[in-house]
């Protein structure tokens, strides 16, 4: 090997140990291995960034920004509020939503999609008296199945047309190109989580044992304050008032804390206690004690108000309303412990109580470390819920009467959507160009504010495309490339063509889960394209197999951002998702390879 293969291979396999292992964000180990490439001399300083000017680059962002405005103008509650009359159909409810998630899916960002059927999913098991766990997997599967049918479906996808229109005389894949092998797997894989899906029931707490469909109960603090019914009562007493539905889980008195107290325990004046129980039986014990929930970690007003029985008397106040919420991956809450938050005077909303499915909350509340899945309890006035659950990037769980947005754009957002759609299916226009040209008529036609898309768009996605594109350009300049590709070639070359295929979606599948999909197409395409031309396969064909392979994630929570977001209010264990999701991995592979063949081959 010469020096510059060995530099290219050198910071190529630490940066996939970076993706890996994680020790900084994604995003961060992309730009170290592009600054270290230019930095050896491998990527020229003038070509450095010219990776954030490729069309997938601005498509994704285009994509993620139009997604975002058609949530807040209210297009798809349209058809959403079609969905009631399935009431006491568990079945129909899991197969409607799964596969209305998987369409949409196909023409939005996969999360956004599910973001839009999560609350009704939740709301639909809640009224019903079914598991969560039952629909949401299968709709996350779902929302991630979708993506595998349009070429901005998801954006491997649309790394994979960049790449071809660069390495080969093709040109880029048109919009419906991978509908050919990616819309079988789509149906075949929807109808799975379906039939499949009443298998799941995930963790339960005794809240969830007796109902079978909770989220998870809520843990909320509460001060023994001047008046209060619960002064002398014992513990059991005292729960007997919420007609044993909520459950006192910690007792803090002064410096002294503790958990699972006795229920002969008799309560003080300024005692805080920790209660667990759904919203509802908190609600009623709360105003039947006459206690005062606390939101610890606010500003001096927030506090200074609890102590005073104001604004934080009851969880439903004359002028405040509570709704529910679940915490996504991305919002600015995750990672925080609730003491470190200044919701109050940031956003007009408090903290009552958080719920975690399947895992009793032991800590008091300014001690609580948020995550993604979290269920919140918020309260606020009803004018200020949408914009702050827009800005700290929450899923609303109540009912849909809170709709984030302007539903009097509804038809135009979607109009001004389907126009970018046939814009590019009738070659009127690059995805790029019509995409953008559609994001820009949203902000003018105020559909969507320019600071609302700049928020919406995954800016650690688009900092990874655009750092990781000037690799394979190094890889290419240095024969590095070359090389890898001369050393597999003998063991590719051996195998029947749909091996090869069946491979190649294999190792993609697997690096997907653990490390970010956009990274291993950008990594993965080259390799393939160089082991096709070797074995005499089709560049379309391996291209493809990249494509499917990376897309199919379903082994685990960490492989895409939908997984992650129903692992907590699902109640699943790590092991769910191999469970889930293995049977349905082989099923995209089985169909798959000879369809990749049959069309691209």
């Amino acid at each position: 090997m010469t020096t510059d293969q060995l530099i290219v291979t050198g910071l190529t396999l630490l940066a996939l140990a970076g993706f890996v292992l994680q020790p900084v964000r994604y995003d961060l180990v992309a730009m170290l291995l592009l600054l270290a490439l230019v930095l050896t001399g491998q990527v020229g300083a003038e070509s450095a960034f010219l990776g954030f000017a490729e069309p997938a680059v601005t498509t994704v962002a285009a994509v993620l920004a139009i997604s975002k405005g058609l949530q807040s103008a209210g297009t798809v509650d349209l058809l959403l509020r079609r969905l009631g009359g399935m009431r006491g159909k568990p079945r129909l409810q899991v197969g409607v939503q799964s596969g209305l998630c998987a369409t949409f899916s196909a023409f939005m960002n996969n999360v956004g999609a599910l973001a839009l059927f999560m609350p009704v999913a939740l709301r639909n098991a809640h009224r019903d008296q079914y598991p969560p766990a039952r629909s949401l997997m299968p709709l996350a599967f779902a929302s991630v199945l979708g993506g595998l049918v349009t070429l901005i479906g998801t954006p491997p996808n649309l790394i994979i047309s960049a790449i071809r229109q660069e390495r080969t005389e093709l040109g880029p894949y048109a919009l419906f190109d991978f509908a050919w092998v990616g819309l079988p797997i789509a149906v075949v894989g929807v109808a799975y989580v379906i039939l499949a899906g009443r298998l799941l029931r995930g963790r339960s707490n005794g809240a969830a044992v007796r109902s079978d469909v909770d989220t998870g109960d809520y843990v909320a603090e509460a001060l023994i304050k001047e008046g209060s019914a619960a002064i002398g009562l014992s513990i059991r007493a005292l729960e007997a008032l919420g007609e044993d539905d909520v459950t006192v889980v910690g007792l803090f008195r002064g410096p002294n804390r503790s958990l699972a107290p006795p229920g002969e325990a008799r309560l003080r004046l300024g005692d805080v206690l920790l209660l667990e129980g759904p919203p509802d039986a908190l609600r009623d014990l709360v105003q039947a004690a006459r206690l005062s929930l606390t939101q610890k970690g606010a500003d001096e007003e927030a506090d200074a108000e609890a102590a005073d029985g104001g604004g934080l008397r009851a969880l439903v106040a004359a002028d405040l309303d509570a709704a529910e919420a679940v915490l996504r991956p991305g919002s600015p809450l995750v990672g925080r412990t609730v003491g470190m938050l200044r919701l109050r005077s940031q956003y007009g909303v408090n903290l009552l109580a958080v719920s975690r499915q399947g895992r009793r909350v032991t800590a008091r509340m300014a001690e609580i470390v948020l995550r993604s899945g979290d269920v919140l309890l918020l309260q606020s006035l009803p004018e200020r819920r949408a914009e702050a659950f827009q800005r700290l990037n929450l899923l609303p769980l109540a009912d849909r009467n809170l709709t984030l947005g302007r539903p009097q754009h509804a038809w135009l957002a979607g109009g001004l959507f389907l126009a970018g759609i046939l814009a590019v299916l009738f070659e009127l226009a690059p995805a790029h160009i019509a995409f953008a040209a559609v994001l820009v008529a949203m902000i003018c036609a105020r559909v969507l504010r320019a600071d609302e898309a700049y928020t919406a768009i995954d800016w650690p996605v688009i900092i990874l495309l655009g750092a990781l594109f000037p690799l394979g350009e190094a890889m290419e300049q240095s024969g590095t490339m070359a090389l890898l590709v001369d050393s597999l070639a003998g063991p590719a070359a051996a195998l029947p063509a749909w091996a090869l295929i069946a491979v190649v979606m294999a190792v993609c599948m697997v690096l997907s889960e653990i490390m970010a999909n956009n990274a291993t197409v950008l990594m993965m395409a080259p390799i393939a394209l160089g082991l096709g031309q070797a074995s005499g396969l089709p560049s379309d064909a391996m291209l493809m197999a990249v494509c499917m392979g990376t897309s199919c994630t379903f082994l685990s929570p960490i492989g895409h951002q939908s997984n992650t977001l129903v692992m907590e209010p699902g109640g699943y264990s790590f092991a769910d998702y191999p469970r889930f999701g293995a049977p349905l991995t082989l099923i995209c592979l089985a169909i798959g390879t000879p369809l990749i063949l049959a069309v691209w081959g």
